[in-house]
């Protein structure tokens, strides 16, 4: 999810998926303000159609993240959203009630390891995605799947920095050894990490 992420969506755009413009007007009503940005949305959109089985994000929020690889999901592919606000769960359920391979789950993102591994997972947080190791990539993903990691602001230097200092949550996420990554400049102010799990990685 990003900050003010919701009010980066238009009303009257076209282009948008139907169940993203469903999932945006719940964020709407109900303040959420920090949805997943529409460059964000499009990637994820994209990256749905090679998840043969399993897609999964976690900071649900009120579905409009996962709205986007909904939408782009080929027929059969399982998705599942983790999101600890009991309200926003509830939200999220109403927008995916037509939708029987979305499941939204309550609680701490760890849930995400109940039904893993993916082909497709979005960790959402910035800098602080998980970057202390706690999200295994060798575990959560199947080999070959894909990691996506938002809502960074784009590096400008090697190694990356923030506040002066190498920039160690990025770094753990571009050098981690089960990954071969990389950071995709989305807009001017926003970056995603994409990495592919290696098939022959260290297993967690």
């Amino acid at each position: 999810m990003s900050l003010r992420g919701t009010d980066a969506y238009r009303d009257g755009d076209g282009t948008l998926p139907a169940l993203v413009v469903r999932a945006v007007a719940a964020a709407r009503a109900h303040g959420f303000a920090h949805s997943c940005r529409p460059e964000q949305g499009r990637l994820l959109h994209l990256l749905a159609a090679g998840a043969p089985r399993a897609i999964a994000e976690t900071g649900t929020g009120c579905g409009v993240g996962l709205a986007w690889p909904a939408s782009g999901a080929r027929p059969g592919t399982r998705l599942v959203g983790v999101e600890r606000d009991a309200e926003r769960v509830g939200v999220a359920r109403e927008v995916f009630r037509e939708h029987p391979e979305v499941e939204i789950l309550h609680g701490d993102w760890r849930r995400v390891e109940e039904l893993g591994p993916y082909d497709l997972l979005v960790l959402d947080g910035g800098g602080r995605a998980k970057g202390d190791g706690a999200a295994d990539p060798a575990r959560l993903l199947t080999p070959g799947g894909t990691l996506v990691v938002d809502d960074f602001t784009p590096a400008t230097t090697w190694p990356p920095r923030f506040d002066g200092a190498p920039d160690r949550p990025r770094l753990h996420w571009l050098e981690h050894p089960a990954l071969h990554s990389t950071e995709l400049r989305l807009a001017p102010d926003l970056a995603a990490i994409v990495g592919t799990r290696l098939a022959g990685g260290p297993v967690g």
